[in-house]
């Protein structure tokens, strides 16, 4: 299962430095789909026998040289084998065309990493977690409601990808006539790609930025497009997903089974977040079976006394990525959801 490849950088091109108090590694797996995963593994140096690992990926559209890699690093300082994988078509993982997506194929990345992990001799196989950020923070939801394997889910600043591809920010785009332009529209660019043989970029975060734009897209815009958090290989730092990269999340609400999810959850946002409304509802939801922005009501969940939301007084969605310049990413919290919840 783990593999090499020539063409995987071996160079360190992180947007944060490497830690002193871990070793780095670049591994490979596959999916059950055929697609082989680019990781880097993080581990205590020093360590001795089976230990805690987690999975980590995120944002939606970067790359894990970016923050996946500082969560993954950061928790392997805290004692636990960490790796942060590019996702299938995205970074050096493979796939084509390159920067599309899909729930299925998504969620099947995080579970092939489980297995990944657990044929490690240096991890205990019934202590795998994973962390989830941004877009990958819903997806990280929608894979611990389906593997058991993954005992603890800590999800950072999420997105509910198949929510805000079919209802639009705040649900503003929650009818059928305006699903029906946007599904339109993906479909014109179907044509498109049909008869030129090739996809069209749709992209990145705008550049040059607007000074009219929204706050968070300022945000995105300071964390994607300057040296804090830019890299080559990242859609969002530039040309962004091809043009109908994402419309399998449009027709899709991946999230009905969350409120079945036994093992431990950790849901952490901004008080600032734009996004904040995705990990509230999807906590009551995940708690009580129903929630603003779930067209459905399910039971509630079997174990809430392990289910945990976590507002940062003052933070914005970015804010999360990489801890801004209050260093608001709350690793002792992290260090101990992991420790209390991987035993």
């Amino acid at each position: 299962m783990d593999m090499q490849n020539s063409q995987t950088s071996q160079e360190w091109d992180k947007t944060f430095a490497l830690s002193d108090k871990v070793n780095h590694q670049k591994v490979k797996y596959q999916t059950q789909y055929g697609f082989e995963i680019s990781a880097d593994l993080y581990t205590p140096k020093n360590a001795d026998g089976k230990m805690k690992a987690i999975a980590v990926c995120g944002p939606f559209g970067a790359v894990k040289e970016q923050c996946s890699g500082l969560y993954a690093m950061r928790m392997a300082e805290r004692g636990i084998v960490a790796m942060a994988f590019d996702p299938s078509f995205t970074g050096e993982s493979s796939g084509e065309p390159r920067r599309t997506t899909s729930p299925d194929i998504n969620t099947e990345d995080f579970m092939a990493a489980v297995d990944y992990l657990s044929m490690r001799e240096d991890v205990d196989a019934d202590k795998i977690g994973i962390i989830g950020i941004c877009g990958w923070g819903g997806i990280a939801l929608n894979a611990s409601a389906i593997d058991p394997r993954i005992k603890a889910t800590a999800v950072m600043t999420m997105y509910d990808m198949s929510r805000v591809n079919g209802n639009g920010y705040f649900d503003s785009a929650d009818s059928e006539e305006a699903r029906f332009n946007a599904r339109k529209a993906m479909a014109d660019e179907r044509i498109k790609a049909s008869q030129s043989g090739k996809t069209t970029a749709g992209g990145g975060v705008v550049d040059p930025l607007p000074e009219d734009a929204p706050q968070f897209v300022k945000d995105y815009y300071d964390y994607y497009k300057t040296p804090r958090g830019y890299h080559v290989r990242s859609g969002n730092s530039n040309d962004g997903w091809h043009t109908f990269g994402c419309q399998a999340y449009a027709n899709t609400r991946f999230l009905y089974y969350i409120n079945e999810i036994r093992n431990a959850v950790l849901i952490v946002h901004g008080e600032k977040a734009h996004s904040r409304y995705f990990g509230e509802n999807a906590y009551e939801y995940m708690t009580t079976g129903k929630a603003e922005g779930y067209d459905f009501v399910r039971k509630p969940n079997p174990m809430p006394e392990n289910k945990e939301l976590m507002i940062i007084p003052g933070a914005s969605h970015c804010d999360l990525y990489d801890g801004g310049k209050d260093k608001v990413i709350p690793w002792e919290k992290l260090e101990q959801f992991f420790n209390v919840n991987l035993k």
